[in-house]
């Protein structure tokens, strides 16, 4: 989904709810993949326990407000049904919380596409391996015969961290040229070459 804007920008007014330093663009932009929790902790490492959890909860408030205005990307169901009907199995493995994906994938109607989820609040946090590692022995998959799919540095650090491979999108919430030194087989500009690109080497 194209949320990394409305993820910014609620990331920055929840910190001035909250009295706390503003983080900037860029800086709200490279925690995205994060669970909350660390996200937060990771851009005011001195604030207290108590303020991390007043601008996780001012950040909801924000981001719910606004998530019923967020859009797929280009190509992203028709790219997702070309894979299914190609036999290819997905999952998803995502810094969101558990009720923040259910909401999304509902919105979405995207759901039926994903035999298994997994959620920073049901394992550790992107780039720790958890989450994969629990999707492939989920679905009885070998990580060389997986793919891991992102748009930041901390996706492709999992990948890598699970030991699988890695394809990445250059128009997220981490631009292309970061993702450069993570090992992906290849980056996309869009979603579409993506999918011919998997279709053509699966």
């Amino acid at each position: 989904m194209d949320s990394t804007g409305m993820i910014a920008r609620s990331i920055q007014r929840a910190f001035d709810d909250v009295g706390l330093p503003v983080p900037s663009e860029q800086e709200a932009r490279y925690v995205i993949g994060y669970g909350l929790g660390e996200a937060m902790a990771h851009l005011a490492p001195d604030a207290s326990e108590v303020q991390i959890r007043q601008v996780v909860d001012a950040y909801r408030g924000h981001f719910l407000a606004k998530d019923q205005e967020l859009k797929l990307y280009d190509g992203v169901e028709e790219g997702l049904a070309r894979l299914r009907e190609a036999k290819f199995r997905m999952a998803v493995a995502t810094g969101k919380s558990r009720a923040g994906l259910d909401r999304v994938l509902k919105a979405t109607q995207l759901g039926h596409f994903f035999e298994v989820t997994r959620t920073a609040d049901e394992a550790f946090s992107k780039p720790h391996p958890a989450m994969l590692e629990y999707i492939l022995e989920y679905s009885a998959v070998a990580p060389e015969r997986a793919v891991m799919v992102g748009d930041t540095t901390h996706d492709l650090q999992l990948a890598i961290n699970a030991g699988t491979a890695s394809l990445g999108l250059t128009y997220g919430a981490h631009k292309g040229e970061a993702l450069q030194d993570l090992q992906a087989l290849a980056l996309f500009d869009e979603f579409n070459s993506l999918i011919d690109w998997v279709l053509a080497h699966g």
